[in-house]
């Protein structure tokens, strides 16, 4: 299935459940249960467990965890080790294939080459455990894969931190994940090529050996399709554990592209709010801003902004993620200079908009009142409310880009002598009945 089908499908499906372009959306109590997926678009999906290694036994486990998983969430699941499933036409009928704990040599030329043109047409790849220890000599499923297997110590507890908490497959955990399972060395680090988004504390446990930058879970965009990989699943214990089930749905989720994320590779941001509160933030006007449990901030009231009044930005990358409940209001503010008064941040500054329903020059994506996003490429990046998002706002000069989950949505030049794109960096909390929630600000300055 095509790229542009899937998106068709995803986007007529939340047209008909009234997520896109009305009011009548999900409400903050819907979404409260973290481990939850909303309803889904239907897709097919392929698991593939063929062993030409060692056979976990956990295998039969995440096979039945799977298919539970799509019974509950509307996709199919067609379960084989038989590798002639590899073709052409065959592939053609599933959005993601799993590969569950493969082993060692398990296509051959004719079966790679047709996996190859299934990914480049738009499909979708989830590799589980031992998909890292497969196909030793295939370069490009290397690529795909992110990282091959090196080595392990024996099962034990370890610390997982989750570095990524707006993607489907780790926005439901907290900062620390503690889980026992068989944790896997690779033989190269994946995080300059792939998006990290959960890594061992090499202190937590025994027999780590990637110099404490370990990553064990990570997505990318390759070669025209969408690569998810975890390395957890050795136990059997795993497939019967909600937080690793809800995990491994996400990965497919994303694969499937019936959510989105920024799995861009990321390194060299400061954080400016990391959870666990608001030093060097300030709060103008009324309202404010909670400091839930889950390390967000959430508006509260309103029409305010909370700015961070510490350091001015000049050029610059500011990621951020964020959430919306329904159908509420906010924005981020940049380029504005110091003020206890939030209608200095409208009068000197922009906002980047964040609200579901209103004119395109004022909803998501846009630069309010002054420039619309590309409306189709922002409704093929958007997920619903109650689904987290992620901003990069890029700013070079007076030229200010706009990326949402990874994809360039408006790009706008400031041409007005009276402001400037250069300056502090605010979140809004809207008025009463708007809940937007924020996680994870940080920010990489660049070179002029």
């Amino acid at each position: 299935m095509t790229d542009r089908t899937k998106r068709t499908r995803r986007l007529a499906c939340w047209a008909a459940l009234g997520l896109l372009g009305t009011a009548v959306l999900p409400s903050a109590t819907a979404s409260a249960d973290p481990t939850a997926a909303p309803d889904d678009p239907a897709y097919d999906v392929l698991v593939f467990s063929k062993t030409a290694g060692f056979r976990h036994d956990s295998i039969e486990e995440g096979i039945a965890a799977i298919t539970q998983l799509g019974a509950e969430n509307n996709f199919t699941v067609t379960a084989t080790e038989d590798s002639t499933a590899f073709d052409e036409a065959n592939l053609a009928q599933f959005e993601v294939v799993v590969f569950l704990s493969t082993t060692g040599d398990v296509l051959d030329d004719t079966q790679q080459a047709a996996f190859e043109g299934y990914i480049q047409g738009g499909g979708g790849y989830v590799g589980v455990h031992a998909a890292a220890d497969t196909e030793y000599d295939w370069e490009w499923y290397n690529g795909l894969a992110g990282a091959l297997f090196q080595s392990h110590p024996h099962i034990q507890p370890a610390d997982v931190v989750v570095e990524d908490r707006a993607h489907d497959a780790t926005a439901h955990l907290g900062e620390t994940w503690q889980r026992t399972d068989e944790w896997y060395d690779y033989r190269t680090n994946p995080r300059e090529d792939s998006h990290v988004l959960a890594s061992l504390d090499e202190s937590s446990y025994e027999g780590g050996t990637m110099n404490g930058d370990h990553p064990i879970a990570w997505c990318k965009e390759y070669d025209g399709g969408r690569a998810f990989y975890t390395g957890g699943g050795h136990t059997e214990e795993s497939y019967s554990e909600p937080e690793f089930v809800r995990h491994l749905l996400g990965g497919i989720r994303w694969a499937a592209e019936v959510t989105q994320a920024d799995c861009r590779p990321e390194s060299g941001y400061t954080s400016l709010f990391d959870g666990s509160g608001t030093e060097g933030w300030s709060q103008a006007g009324p309202g404010s801003f909670s400091l839930d449990e889950d390390g967000s901030l959430t508006s509260v009231g309103g029409m305010g902004l909370l700015w961070y009044e510490t350091a001015e930005f000049a050029s610059y990358s500011l990621k951020l993620d964020w959430r919306m409940a329904g159908d509420d209001n906010s924005g981020i503010f940049v380029g504005f200079p110091p003020s206890d008064d939030p209608w200095s941040a409208v009068d000197n500054g922009y906002e980047i908009q964040i609200d579901a329903t209103d004119a395109d020059d004022r909803t998501t994506g846009s630069v309010y009142g002054f420039q619309s996003a590309d409306i189709e490429a922002r409704d093929a990046s958007l997920n619903p409310p109650g689904e987290w998002n992620t901003y990069e706002i890029r700013v070079e000069g007076e030229r200010l880009q706009i990326f949402l989950n990874g994809t360039l949505i408006n790009d706008f030049t400031n041409a007005d002598p009276a402001r400037s794109l250069q300056g502090h960096i605010g979140i809004q909390n809207h008025g009463d009945g708007d809940t937007v929630s924020f996680r994870d600000i940080r920010i990489q300055e660049l070179t002029p």
